[in-house]
């Protein structure tokens, strides 16, 4: 699924990128001014400076489908109305379901497909690519791609070497959220290996204070937290075997990962409400009840990716004073980065679907909803100045600072049927797991026969 090129990193790489995102954090945790960089935009808040061509497109009309909601939807609505202005055509935003696919297919199904869709999963471009959804990418799309864009994000939206997929958002994936007031409450320090993570929950707990919050009603937050864990202990040579499922989730790695995750997941009271609460809690629940409540929020500590911010953007909590920061600590030799994202893929093809695509890859789009905040772009051409705190400016450099040594979400690679279906595969036996910590083998064998239906493979 992914090219060679895109999946042969280099660890050392990563450990920099680490080192750099912690430092970093560290600095704009206190700092309140961002350094002017330049900006392609002139003046702030006017439109971006263009950098991009785009054809007249009166009289135009296209749909695009995301499963965005709430704050994401609003802001993807703006880029989609400077789409609007530049050309002429005409914009709706299709509200889509997850999984998306399925969403999808029922649409083509009657006859009335979205002329692009966006993606969450690389698993899921290959499957609209084998069903012959998928349209590729035209000569000026490539152009602006080639222009913004790493290799391996370029990569990770091609099918067969052929490009389907425009990686307009990203996400950082490998951060730990906390209460600053919880934490200097209970004397606890940010963390930079799981040992010590374990002793600030301690701390935390101590101090009256549960100390973590997971989103598990919505089983991908699970499986983000597996790979990291993952990730940084079995290292990513074998992070790549598994996400082709070429080793098996019975494999002893999976087992040392799980055996990990235990220490938080079946730790008594470190889980707010328990895994029954746990699993009654969906993501942005599990963000807001962290930096609410006062001196006794319901937790301390949140694990999810920097797009965390638009949750946190619900309640009073301030990002860099009262809600901060720190990168996934290493499991192992080195801490992990995981990346995820969202890319534009055009299913009617036509002049019209062919600009969006164009405009999407431009730093114009990412710009604009840079600036409304929770938002990460991959594309390097985008200034820091546009993003609107140092916090986010500090995760944006370390995603492009990270260049192609990263590693995409793996159930997002994954058969979406394993990987991106709520109360199936993957996401539903961690959720199971994280209800029964104690049983991993079971875990294990479970997973190994989803994935092994799912791929169409035993390996």
């Amino acid at each position: 699924m992914h090219s060679k090129s895109s999946t042969i990193r280099n660890h050392r790489a990563a450990t920099a990128l680490a080192a750099l995102l912690a430092g970093a954090l560290a600095l704009t945790a206190c700092s309140g001014g961002d350094d002017k960089k330049k900006d392609d935009g002139g003046e702030s808040g006017g439109a971006t400076g263009s950098t991009v061509t785009l054809p007249k497109l009166d009289g135009a009309n296209l749909e695009v489908a995301a499963v965005w909601t709430g704050t994401e939807q609003a802001n993807f609505k703006k880029v989609l109305a400077e789409f609007e202005k530049r050309t002429g055509a005409k914009v709706t935003f299709v509200p889509a379901q997850d999984p998306i696919i399925n969403f999808l297919g029922s649409k083509i199904a009657g006859g009335q497909p979205p002329d692009v869709a966006m993606l969450p999963q690389p698993g899921a471009i290959k499957q609209a690519v084998e069903k012959k959804w998928a349209k590729p990418l035209g000569a000026e799309a490539l152009k602006e791609l080639q222009k913004n864009y790493s290799p391996g994000w370029q990569d990770i939206g091609k099918v067969d070497g052929k490009q389907y997929g425009v990686y307009y958002k990203a996400a950082n994936k490998s951060l730990i959220w906390y209460n600053a007031k919880a934490f200097a409450n209970a004397g606890a320090k940010e963390p930079k290996t799981w040992q010590d993570l374990l002793t600030a929950a301690q701390a935390v707990y101590d101090s009256g204070v549960t100390p973590f919050s997971v989103g598990g009603a919505d089983g991908w937050t699970l499986t983000d937290w597996f790979e990291n864990v993952y990730l940084s202990q079995a290292g990513p040579e074998k992070y790549d075997q598994l996400a082709q499922h070429k080793i098996r989730w019975t494999d002893p790695s999976v087992k040392q990962a799980l055996t990990t995750l235990a220490q938080i997941w079946g730790k008594k009271d470190f889980v707010a409400g328990g895994a029954d609460g746990a699993l009654q809690t969906e993501f942005p629940a599990s963000v807001t009840q962290t930096f609410t409540g006062g001196d006794q929020p319901k937790a301390a500590m949140v694990y999810e990716g920097d797009f965390a911010q638009v949750n946190i953007g619900d309640t009073k909590a301030k990002v860099g004073t009262d809600a901060k920061v720190f990168p996934f600590p290493a499991v192992g030799s080195s801490a992990p980065v995981v990346s995820g994202g969202d890319a534009a893929v055009i299913l009617k093809d036509s002049k019209a679907a062919q600009a969006l695509a164009t405009f999407l890859a431009s730093p114009d789009a990412a710009t604009i909803q840079a600036k409304l905040g929770g938002y990460l772009s991959p594309n390097k051409n985008v200034p820091d100045s546009a993003y609107p705190n140092p916090v986010q400016q500090t995760i944006a450099k370390a995603l492009i600072a990270s260049g192609d040594d990263f590693r995409f979400d793996m159930s997002d690679q994954a058969p979406q049927a394993f990987g991106g279906t709520p109360g199936k595969g993957e996401w539903k036996d961690l959720q199971d797991f994280l209800k029964n910590p104690k049983d991993v083998a079971g875990a294990q064998a479970k997973l190994e026969k989803d994935a092994a239906a799912a791929y169409g493979n035993g390996s």
